[in-house]
């Protein structure tokens, strides 16, 4: 593998090394099994900004990856999400830890993350009239801050609230009316008692559909705000052959984003049409903590043309950087960097970027990026189908760090290391400030799958959900 490198600052290299001596000091040569204070794992992108990179220790480190035992847990169906993670939460009156996943079909399974024993297994009641179809989700689960409930999405336009302890379910909440046309592709967040999902299309675009924001109540599961990316004069749910434009979805791998000290919620749609009223097809908005109003919009000037290309700008979703400073990719192979605050309010903004870069390969960026405060900087990472890239923003733009030929997916960074899911098969290790790869952990192919990394473990589900399978296979890592 090459990897080019553009040199990291004398305090980067300070930052990493100090960071290596900390871990060998405290772990010894081969590490510890887990941190001293282990740590749950709630929702994809690990918390409510998608930042995709733990505060706190995993376990993990350049000198112990390499003795990670790999386990493959076979389950029922193919997960092409992420998984989550609670640990010392009573199931089926035992104390333990656990992972939780959903299936493209919509079983959720509470898998023992030491031993990889299914603990429970939830089953939607229509399950058998859509398994085996083109229906799926690609939604990864979420945990209630409680620990006593996850929260997960099924193929037929429902979300579920179910007991961590048995797999019970307490309540199930349509955010769609038509779910044969609206699909829930984008993981769940929360925030404040609310339980936040997004709606778009299947492949094919087949209409009538209007990506849209559903807020639920988490305890009663009441819907309580919709918010349409098309028709967005009209609150609620509506009846998507009602409207007259139909596209927009919101299908973004990290889904609602959002501003854990604001509430503000930030997505990105599709292609559809955009007019700066009704209409807010292929741009990036951001709305209030209740999903009843829009507080911030950006489309660049070439809207237009990338709806009539089918150049999604809601390929991936909003990354926030900190100080007001945006970042959203799309299929036309840029990403660019915003200053939010150039762009608050209900009137239109078009163009007004502060940078653009490309995207690792100059191609389509289907994947999140993760944001990173460490080393001395604040960095992201993003990974597309032809390479995985580094910056940090320095000055408020962004500084190209390093670059690797190597596709992946959505990208985690846990105790100086960046973690990449490889489509093909494989997890990249790398350290984070250098690119310098410092293993492969070895396991199948998959689509939109990718690792977490927590409590001296590695989980990543395998397996593309457009294959349709009914089996799929859970990879769990352990360190010996």
């Amino acid at each position: 593998m090459q990897v080019k490198r553009t040199s990291v600052s004398r305090l980067a290299r300070v930052g990493l090394v100090a960071a290596w001596a900390v871990w060998l000091v405290a772990s010894g040569p081969r590490g510890a099994r887990r941190p001293a204070t282990p740590r749950d794992w709630t929702r994809f992108g690990w918390d409510a900004g998608r930042s995709g990179a733990p505060t706190a220790p995993a376990g993990i480190t350049a000198a112990n990856v390499a003795s990670l035992e790999r386990q493959q847990v076979a389950i029922d169906g193919t997960v092409d999400a992420s998984a989550i993670y609670l640990h010392a939460v009573r199931v089926q009156g035992r104390t333990v830890d656990v992972f939780f996943v959903t299936t493209t079909y919509g079983k959720t399974l509470a898998i023992d993350a030491r031993d990889g024993a299914v603990l429970w297994e939830y089953t939607p009641a229509d399950y058998a009239t859509w398994a085996g179809s083109s229906r799926v989700t690609t939604a990864t689960p979420l945990a209630d801050p409680s620990r006593e409930f996850v929260y997960a999405a099924s193929p037929d336009g429902k979300i579920q609230k179910l007991v961590v302890a048995d797999g019970q379910l307490v309540w199930s909440t349509a955010i769609t009316r038509l779910p044969r046309r609206e699909k829930i592709a984008s993981p769940l967040n929360y925030f404040h008692g609310h339980v936040i999902a997004t709606t778009g299309g299947y492949i094919g675009d087949a209409s009538p559909y209007q990506g849209h924001v559903a807020m639920l109540d988490g305890a009663s599961g009441a819907l309580l705000h919709v918010w349409n990316s098309l028709c967005s004069d009209r609150a609620g749910l509506i009846d998507p052959a009602s409207c007259a434009a139909s596209g927009s979805a919101i299908w973004g791998r990290a889904g609602a984003v959002i501003d854990s000290t604001t509430g503000d919620i930030f997505v990105a749609t599709g292609n559809g049409r955009w007019d700066g009223r009704t209409a807010w097809g292929d741009a990036a908005l951001a709305l209030d903590s209740a999903a009843t109003r829009l507080i911030g919009n950006y489309a660049p000037t070439n809207t237009d043309a990338l709806e009539a290309q089918d150049a999604d700008l809601g390929s991936t979703s909003p990354v926030l950087l900190g100080s007001s400073l945006v970042a959203q990719g799309g299929k036309d192979g840029s990403i660019r960097l915003l200053d939010w605050k150039k762009m608050r309010g209900a009137s239109p903004h078009r163009g007004g970027e502060r940078q653009v870069v490309s995207t690792p390969s100059g191609g389509d960026l289907f994947t999140a990026p993760a944001v990173w405060r460490g080393a001395g900087a604040t960095w992201l990472f993003a990974a597309d189908n032809g390479g995985t890239a580094a910056w940090t923003l320095e000055s408020g733009r962004l500084r190209p760090m390093w670059r690797s030929g190597n596709a992946g997916t959505s990208p985690v960074v846990a105790d100086e290391l960046l973690f990449v899911y490889a489509p093909r098969g494989g997890v990249r290790v790398y350290e984070a400030a250098t690119g310098r790869q410092v293993t492969t952990l070895e396991c199948g192919g998959g689509h939109w799958n990718s690792p977490i990394v927590v409590d001296g473990m590695i989980a990543l589900p395998e397996g593309d959900a457009n294959d349709h399978a009914l089996k799929g296979v859970l990879n769990i890592w352990r360190l010996r």
